[in-house]
């Protein structure tokens, strides 16, 4: 299996599709990790709030892929925002993944009411000139969370991972980031919990394609460049949620399943919903 790649604003490489980890823990995480790499995954996402580092670490090495081929991704947590903070928090993941660097590293959450995204957004820049991080980016950021980012630094994140669906296009916010060189990954990218999938538009749609109603969703983001990072420990969901490049949706289709945008309200709000 070949997951096709986005070439972000620094030339670095990331995979379309990757294995998302959030609530895997201990040796399931670890199996289905390895699981995924065998398959052909070289994506993996994970957090310091999800508290499987140690486990996503392990599935690498179960999986006899080399290090070097494998794209680690994870996140800081709000707890450990500041530039102090952030750079001991990082190098506090990496040794729980075993890892010697991190390719992707994302500031989880703004967490405005801290005061410390800038400071933390300096840190990830001074790990990235360090190598220590080979992609700086952010998660759950609003324009203006990335134009304040940028305004103190000068730099945008290469790298924004946001909730987007069909069921929450984010047109607007994506449309900044595009016009910036900041690329979008969705997180929940079936708008499962949205009861997107249960949708007649995305029923027909599976029918029409012989694809499931979640192959539907993640063609949708694909199909525009955006990365998704679907979670499963089910060999042959994994499997599934990386079969998208075999087929397109057609204007008419990307049309039809734009009715099911609930809008930016429906998003979670970064500005007052804050995780530590």
């Amino acid at each position: 299996m070949e997951i096709p790649s986005v070439t972000l604003a620094s030339g670095f490489s990331l995979p379309l599709v990757g294995l998302g980890t959030y609530d895997m823990l201990g040796m399931p995480c670890a199996h289905a990790v390895s699981h995924a790499l065998g398959a052909g995954y070289r994506l993996l996402d994970t957090a310091s709030r999800y508290s499987n580092e140690r486990s996503v670490g392990m599935g690498i090495e179960e999986s006899g892929i080399d290090r070097a081929d494998v794209v680690v991704q994870t996140k800081l947590g709000g707890g450990d925002q500041g530039f102090d903070e952030a750079i001991n928090a990082a190098k506090d993941s990496a040794r729980r993944l075993g890892v010697a660097y991190l390719d992707v590293y994302l500031i989880h959450w703004p967490c405005p009411s801290l005061g410390k995204m800038v400071e933390s957004w300096k840190a990830l820049l001074t790990l990235a000139e360090e190598g220590f991080i080979r992609v700086p980016g952010v998660s759950n950021f609003k324009a203006h969370h990335l134009q304040a980012l940028y305004d103190e630094t000068g730099k945008w994140p290469e790298l924004n991972q946001i909730q987007c669906s069909p069921a929450l296009a984010r047109d607007g916010l994506r449309e900044f980031m595009q016009h910036n060189g900041i690329h979008a990954q969705a997180w929940h990218p079936t708008g499962r919990k949205e009861g997107m999938l249960a949708d007649a538009v995305v029923i027909r749609l599976a029918r029409k394609y012989g694809k499931s109603p979640t192959q539907i969703a993640l063609r949708w983001s694909v199909q525009q460049g955006i990365g998704v990072v679907p979670k499963s420990a089910h060999k042959g969901r994994q499997l599934e949620n990386a079969d998208l490049f075999d087929f397109e949706l057609t204007e008419a289709d990307v049309t039809d399943l734009a009715s099911l945008d609930r809008g930016e309200k429906a998003a979670r709000d970064s500005d007052v919903e804050e995780e530590f």
